[in-house]
């Protein structure tokens, strides 16, 4: 009788080492490409890794255009890298004016191209298609990566590496403690999808004929809570239609949970940015919960767009234009830091001396909603990005250390820039000046910062 076997043994063999550089990120996201530009303006080599073909990640795979929605008249910002994207994008004809806010929706398809420019106007060495596999290890000490693609495994050696992948990836199999939220509690992840064929003066009679608020976010599914202040704000926010097919019967009574916002309404008839497919328990971190929330994410935003055609003022014609390129997650593995952001450093403008920038008053996320309206703002730590255990590594985007409610503002994507041009700075100082990544000098670090446009204080 045979067995089936449940492991197999790889031999052991040589791996061509593909690339020498200074600083290696890996992940494109805003994270990821704010460190590569930062650490290549700062004069050191860098090379960045990306799994897809194009630069940008949630920016450009996802299809998440709103970078800074939460800006109004007195929101104060880092500027800096997070402000240029928005400003470059702008320039090159990939963004418009966002509906809710004083900023400007970045148009995912067109930014791929602003990502290429920035990249090779700082003299980066891009690597699309290549996938991490694992980390390559000196003792406690991380000299580069193992990544796979159709040219087989390869590696890629550097004196600093920045994980940028979102999911502390290679923190993780480096040996950094992480911590991983519950399924069953995590953020829920989204489709995300972008329509054509709407009637622009119709859809936006419609919107005026019936304005919603952020207060109407909160719909009986879910509850938002937020300070007061946001409640009577306009929120580009659809729920009714869903409802009503629900009452129809076009829409199962169980997917009760679709509903969200929309982006920007286009004279071309373009209706962008469609977050309204919200994936309870989806694992970010497996494969198999991805490829079944991925199949089940497409199969609701055909249902909403159905409900749209039906109920919603100049939508009678609309048709999928397309997807994002891959599910978007909230919320997976987070680094235990040097330091762990809290719920109170991001309630209450928490200050520090290591400060890489500043970001304002806003938390979305774990029925939260709080929107940066008066001025205030916090710190971002630089020990926020520095791992326990392994050295020479810097984790940055939405893995940062923090709770709960901490992760609901440094996720989001224009802080995870800030985050990102810091630790590019701190890991192009640390090579310059011939130290470890915790011994790079504040002082030094903010000096760049400043001059990089960034204000942290």
């Amino acid at each position: 009788m045979t067995t089936t076997p449940t492991k197999i043994f790889e031999p052991a063999r040589e791996i061509d080492v593909i690339q020498h550089t200074d600083v290696l990120v890996v992940g494109s996201g805003p994270g990821g490409l704010a460190a590569a530009l930062a650490a290549a303006r700062c004069g050191v080599s860098v090379t960045l890794v990306e799994r897809f073909g194009c630069f940008g990640g949630n920016l450009t795979v996802v299809g998440v255009e709103g970078l800074a929605w939460y800006r109004h008249e007195q929101t104060v910002e880092a500027d800096g890298i997070s402000r240029e994207f928005e400003d470059r994008a702008k320039a090159m004809g990939a963004a418009v004016q966002e509906s809710q806010s004083l900023s400007y929706e970045i148009d995912s398809e067109g930014f791929k191209v602003v990502a290429d420019v920035l990249v090779q106007e700082a003299g980066i060495h891009p690597m699309l298609h290549r996938m991490f596999v694992a980390p390559l290890m000196d003792g406690d000490t991380i000299t580069g990566i193992v990544v796979e693609s159709k040219a087989g495994r390869e590696a890629i050696l550097a004196k600093r590496v920045i994980d940028a992948t979102g999911d502390a990836d290679i923190a993780h199999r480096a040996g950094v403690p992480t911590l991983t939220t519950p399924v069953e509690q995590m953020q829920a992840a989204s489709v995300m999808f972008h329509l054509a064929g709407v009637d622009k003066k119709a859809f936006l009679a419609g919107v005026r004929a019936d304005p919603q608020t952020y207060k109407d976010w909160s719909t009986g599914e879910w509850e938002i809570e937020t300070s007061g202040k946001e409640d009577a704000m306009f929120s580009p926010f659809l729920a009714k239609p869903f409802a009503q097919a629900i009452r129809d019967g076009v829409i199962p009574a169980h997917l009760n949970t679709i509903a969200g916002t929309w982006g920007a309404v286009h004279d071309t008839g373009e209706l962008t940015y469609m977050n309204l497919i919200h994936l309870a328990e989806c694992d970010g971190t497996s494969p198999d919960s991805m490829t079944h929330f991925e199949m089940e994410g497409r199969r609701q935003s055909m249902l909403a767009i159905e409900a749209l055609r039906r109920y919603t003022p100049g939508c009678a014609g609309v048709r999928l234009r397309n997807f994002g390129m891959t599910i978007g997650i909230r919320d997976t593995r987070k680094i235990d830091a040097v330091y762990n952001m809290t719920e109170s450093d991001v309630r209450h403008e928490a200050r520090f001396e290591d400060s890489v920038g500043i970001y304002p008053e806003f938390i979305d996320g774990y029925g939260v909603l709080i929107l940066p309206t008066t001025g205030r703002y916090m710190h971002v730590p630089y020990r926020s990005m520095l791992p326990k255990r392994v050295k020479n590594l810097l984790v940055t985007g939405r893995a940062i250390g923090g709770d709960r409610i901490a992760h609901a503002a440094t996720r989001n994507m224009a802080c995870c820039a800030v985050a990102g041009q810091g630790a590019g700075i701190a890991a192009a100082l640390s090579i310059k000046h011939g130290v470890a990544l915790d011994a790079v000098n504040m002082g030094a670090l903010q000096t760049e910062l400043a001059r990089q446009g960034v204000r942290y204080q």
